[in-house]
């Protein structure tokens, strides 16, 4: 008897994904996007009234920011840039040489300003920090961005190029707590709304080295993170499909970003990782949209 086919392998029959020859990079069908579409009309149902500016910012930002944030401190595995041939034309023909007799043609790529953005809300402390103090209440981001994270997988909730949509709160220590512990309960609800089976458990992010470590245990050890978990493809264990995130005040202290009366602001963001969403909701209802429950179409269609 054959073995079943991967769940990556379904979608790909399916036409939900498109196969690109490298892992965890995939072209979308109609009907992934049909379920995208659906999820985040329900994201912006639920922050009809929150007074979110809304950006979206594309897949690539200003190194200069990016090396200022410390991402490459602490995730330098997960980071990409962006090089560009800046040779002369022998170098082109020998770079088309080399490509003929197919040997290594990137010696004469150099980095480029931009590097590729690793989370929504990384291109938006420089901006906030530029328009001076906030206003009384702080401010609320609605963000939306497509992401990389260097480390391929045939795990296909574990993509390198991923859509997030993030919402990050900027203002004083009370009303960055308490945005947070709004999420924290609107999350649930509305995956329960689409029923997928979850939990929430405390989390830490990926930090590099023998001091990730010890960032790690604390960041735990202060409760910063929590991340909302659903069984995909990973026979290991459940995906975090939603993250809570405390910042506390790291973002306002680096980018200079300061509260009404000039303290320093503290942030907290809330990401949903639309792809891995998407991947959740085709696993636990199926690869035939129309047989889903109704329930969970009329929540994401009407």
């Amino acid at each position: 008897m054959d073995a079943q086919p991967s769940f990556l392998n379904q979608l790909f029959d399916k036409g939900f994904l498109v196969p690109s020859g490298v892992d965890g990079l995939y072209g979308r069908g109609e009907a992934y996007e049909e379920v995208i579409a659906g999820f985040d009309s329900l994201i912006t149902k639920t922050v009809a009234n929150d007074a979110a500016e809304k950006i979206s910012f594309p897949p690539g930002m200003s190194r200069v920011a990016f090396e200022k944030s410390g991402y490459m401190k602490s995730f330098p595995q997960l980071a990409g840039t962006v090089h560009s041939f800046c040779g002369v034309d022998h170098d082109h023909t020998e770079l088309l040489a080399q490509l003929a007799a197919g040997e290594e043609w990137t010696g004469k790529q150099e980095v480029t300003d931009v590097v590729l953005t690793p989370a929504a809300c990384y291109p938006i402390y420089p901006v906030l920090a530029a328009r001076g103090n906030m206003p009384k209440g702080g401010v609320v981001f609605d963000l939306q961005s497509y992401c990389f994270r260097h480390e391929p997988s045939q795990d296909p909730a574990r993509m390198q190029l991923f859509r997030i949509r993030e919402f990050v709160r900027a203002g004083t220590p009370e009303e960055v707590v308490a945005f947070r512990e709004e999420w924290l309960k609107r999350g649930p609800a509305m995956m329960e709304a689409v029923g997928l089976p979850l939990h929430i458990d405390l989390a830490n992010d990926p930090f590099f080295g023998r001091g990730g470590r010890l960032m790690k245990v604390g960041q735990r050890e202060q409760q910063l993170k929590f991340e909302l978990l659903v069984q995909i493809a990973n026979p290991a264990g459940p995906t975090a499909i939603m993250s809570f995130n405390y910042h506390q005040d790291h973002f306002g202290e680096t980018w200079g970003i300061h509260t009404n009366d000039g303290g320093v602001a503290q942030t907290a963001c809330t990401g949903f990782g639309m792809d891995r969403i998407a991947l959740a909701l085709l696993k636990h209802h199926g690869l035939d949209l129309k047989a889903w429950p109704k329930s969970v179409s009329k929540t994401l269609w009407g």
